[in-house]
């Protein structure tokens, strides 16, 4: 994640420019507060910011991960309209195999 990320999070809309990924060099476009725009975060704002959009990312790795990799859902329902409850289990397998290749970590609800 970097201060671009950051600051669409922070402020949705607002216009703004910056070079290099450096705050220092972030220009506020945004309108006054006082004429509809938004407020420029401050710098621990967005550095927070970041840490937080990093953290929500590596905690939604194995989301990532487990979609690449599950079988496609048509085979469950192509064993559920016929009545072939093997075929409907195995997908049910494959997909729990998927979940245990890539669990869950800790602490993330």
């Amino acid at each position: 994640m970097d201060i671009t990320h950051a600051l669409q999070s922070l402020r949705p809309g607002a216009s703004w420019r910056i070079h290099n990924e450096d705050y220092s060099k972030l220009e506020w476009l945004e309108k006054p507060v006082w004429e509809g725009g938004q407020k420029k975060p401050t710098q621990e704002e967005v550095e927070a910011e970041v840490v937080r959009l990093q953290q929500e990312w590596e905690n939604t790795e194995y989301q990532r991960l487990r979609a690449k990799e599950y079988p496609d859902f048509k085979e469950y329902l192509d064993g559920i309209v016929k009545g072939d409850a093997g075929q409907a289990q195995a997908y049910i397998d494959a997909c729990l195999a998927v979940k245990a290749k890539y669990p869950k970590p800790e602490g993330v609800e």
